[in-house]
């Protein structure tokens, strides 16, 4: 098939323009819609990441270069995340260690399975977190959402206390069905009345805050059958828990959707380059409503999780924690500018927070130094991201 000249001494193939030409391979999408798309390009990128003319248009199944999942990223690429997530990995076991040495009680079954129960809730608003920072989004609503949602579905399960099972299956639906509604309304806020997620989410703080205080007036709702707190707290196998379980099987679900789905390599493809993103083919306004709408069905299950933990809805819970789970999100490797992040590093983050601040409070630190803390690691990890930037030593997570 003919597609027209090229030169010879620079190797420059012209754009196949889709409305002409209704079959065979595009130049690769994202970032190369910028640039020339020379013949020593098209041997760095894999057949996979390449988009198919359907119906007259590119559907994108790629990234952008330094986008991609780890599933298609460069040998070299794939051992520097690995590298990056190994030094998480030793940091978390340094920091057991030190604290484990400081006092001998850390390191027991009991305490480690606590902190583990602990940073379920962090770790579970930070798998949705995790999504909305790779497309250069913020929700700074996560927290907030958990607290109205754990609130309303303890009224719903209070009120069927009569049925125990019952009660915990309307309270879990109504409390995931809250945080969907105000993941959506975020998603709807920021991509149609065109507000910026910073002040589309920080609305959606302070009215799910005011909410749930006037719901509540201030103190907890109570009236929960006993199995809920039975539930939310029975160790099994010695060393898990209901709310552990459902943190580890929600990450490696979310996980496995966002570094080889075709939704998760949207989510890249949007975080990295937007107009690229939107130029090949991507719906970008449907696709930030459902980001949005999945960080808030991950406030809602928190919301619910945290409620059988404490066998009560606390208006107060969910306090800070979207600042906590930006935090675990940002020391896992997740850019705060798009298109950088990975389930893996987000998890370690998570638990690697709550064993210091857990280990903090053991030492005999105030626990109000815990907000001081988790501050203190998220600028941190800004700034050695933002030199990184500036000097064009960012590497990909």
């Amino acid at each position: 098939m003919a597609v027209g000249s090229c030169d010879p001494h620079r190797r420059e193939f012209p754009v196949i323009n889709p409305e002409k030409e209704n079959r065979g391979f595009l130049p690769p999408v994202g970032s190369f819609l910028s640039k020339p798309y020379t013949a020593d390009r098209e041997r760095q990128v894999p057949m996979s990441m390449r988009g198919r003319l359907v119906k007259g248009r590119a559907t994108p199944v790629v990234l952008p270069v330094g986008t991609a999942p780890s599933s298609i990223l460069a040998p070299g690429r794939r051992a520097a995340k690995l590298r990056q997530e190994g030094i998480l990995l030793a940091a978390l076991a340094l920091t057991i260690i030190v604290f484990g040495v400081v006092n001998a009680h850390f390191v027991s079954r009991f305490n480690l399975v606590s902190t583990a129960q602990d940073s379920t809730e962090v770790a579970l608003l930070a798998i949705g977190e995790l999504y909305v920072i790779v497309t250069a989004g913020i929700d700074l609503s996560v927290g907030a959402i958990l607290g109205l949602a754990g609130v309303v579905g303890a009224m719903a399960a209070g009120n069927l206390s009569a049925n125990p099972v019952l009660a915990l299956i309307v309270g879990a639906a109504v409390a995931i069905g809250i945080g969907i509604v105000c993941g959506v309304i975020n998603g709807l806020m920021i991509v149609r009345l065109r507000i910026t997620p910073f002040v589309a989410t920080l609305a959606m703080l302070g009215v799910a805050t005011g909410i749930t205080l006037v719901l509540t007036s201030g103190v907890d709702v109570g009236g929960l059958p006993a199995l809920a707190s039975s539930v939310g707290n029975h160790i099994f196998l010695d060393v898990l828990t209901m709310p552990i379980v459902v943190t580890v099987v929600l990450a490696i679900v979310f996980g496995l959707i966002l570094q080889g789905g075709v939704f998760g390599r949207w989510t890249y493809a949007i975080g990295s380059d937007m107009r690229a993103a939107r130029q090949s083919g991507i719906s970008v306004r449907r696709h930030l409503v459902k980001v949005y709408m999945i960080s808030g069905l991950l406030a809602g299950i928190a919301g619910f999780v945290v409620m059988t933990r404490l066998g009560v809805g606390s208006p107060v819970e969910g306090a800070n924690d979207e600042l906590s789970a930006i935090t675990a999100v940002v020391i896992g490797g997740a850019s705060l500018f798009g298109g950088r992040g990975s389930m893996v590093g987000t998890m370690i983050g998570a638990v690697l927070l709550s064993v210091l601040l857990s280990g903090l409070i053991i030492s005999g630190v105030q626990p109000y130094w815990q907000t001081v803390v988790t501050g203190l690691m998220l600028a941190v990890a800004v700034i050695i991201q933002t030199i990184g930037r500036r000097g064009g030593r960012e590497e990909v997570m």
